[in-house]
């Protein structure tokens, strides 16, 4: 049964004609994605301190924004987060509350990234932005009080597909975040699943809102198949960061995240699935009108603390 609150949601925005993101341009859609928190998203935590700045990569300067939580002084751990959507709407300020919460609960620095969207961008620049992202917090440990053996990479929808798909070319370096958070991922580009056919029509994200995110992401049908897209695809999981991967039960994604969840169990990576039954695609920034929203932020800020002890 859907969640009695997320079927309140979906009757109002319906009755308010919210357009179809996939008939709307990229601007417009920023627009509204923006416009709609202040409806469904909590009161922004109080946190410490919030410090907006960049770093350059590839002749462009990447915008973060750097959350440190209450009264601590000492060197923190620190989760690098990868905001969601589709790789062409979200930004700093769509996701400022739930960086905030996970920074206050958990009890560390979060490090938020404006990566490169599309369609201005194209892939792999999204991808190449988070493994950047990584490296540089890494490299700034000192400078932003943090504690460089324990540095988490997390993301949720498209962001979960960024963190996946970062930890698979961050091994390849050599590198390893303490901990994977993916928060109903992305993981396969031209998905099949049971729940891309049962779930991608009257859930807010329908399967053609689907198709209009990767068409502005990719450069072509190839891309599909490459890892940097599709983590799900990766010729191996092996040795990667332990995860905790949660889903929604009315979600066209839920499948992708349970297979990459079985994936790296198979591969031998200390791996964590849960999935909220009741609840929709993009819940979780919904804490003002879905309780359940809150109690997974809590469940991630556990996983965050549990990993980095």
């Amino acid at each position: 049964m859907l969640d009695p609150q997320a079927q309140a949601l979906m009757t109002l925005l319906s009755e308010k004609g919210i357009p179809p993101v996939y008939t709307q341009t990229p601007v417009d859609a920023r627009a509204s994605y923006l416009a709609r928190r202040s409806f469904t998203q909590p009161d922004a935590p109080e946190v410490g301190r919030v410090q907006d700045m960049s770093f350059r990569y590839a002749g462009v300067d990447i915008p973060v924004r750097v959350y440190h939580p209450i009264g601590s002084s000492q060197v923190l751990p620190a989760l690098v987060y990868l905001h969601g959507g589709g790789w062409t709407v979200g930004d700093l300020d769509t996701h400022d509350v739930l960086c905030r919460s996970l920074c206050q609960q958990a009890g560390g620095v979060v490090v938020a990234v404006d990566y490169r969207m599309g369609p201005e961008h194209k892939f792999p620049a999204a991808y190449d932005d988070a493994v950047a992202a990584w490296q540089w917090v890494a490299s700034q440990a000192a400078a932003l009080g943090i504690d460089p053996a324990r540095i988490a990479i997390g993301g949720d929808s498209a962001g979960g597909n960024l963190a996946a798909a970062a930890c698979l070319g961050l091994r390849d370096l050599g590198l390893k975040p303490v901990l994977q958070l993916l928060i109903y991922p992305s993981t396969l580009m031209a998905p099949d699943t049971a729940s891309y056919q049962t779930n991608g029509q009257g859930y807010m994200l329908t399967r053609e809102s689907m198709a209009w995110y990767s068409g502005n992401y990719l450069r072509g049908p190839q891309d599909t198949l490459d890892w940097r897209a599709s983590p799900q695809l990766a010729t191996s999981h092996a040795h990667l960061p332990p995860a905790f991967v949660l889903t929604a039960g009315f979600d066209p994604l839920r499948d992708e995240g349970l297979l990459y969840a079985d994936a790296l169990s198979q591969a031998g990576v200390s791996s964590q699935y849960i999935c909220f039954e009741r609840q929709i695609h993009g819940f979780i920034t919904m804490g003002r009108v879905l309780q359940e929203a809150n109690t997974a932020v809590a469940l991630c800020a556990h996983a965050l603390r549990t990993a980095w002890a």
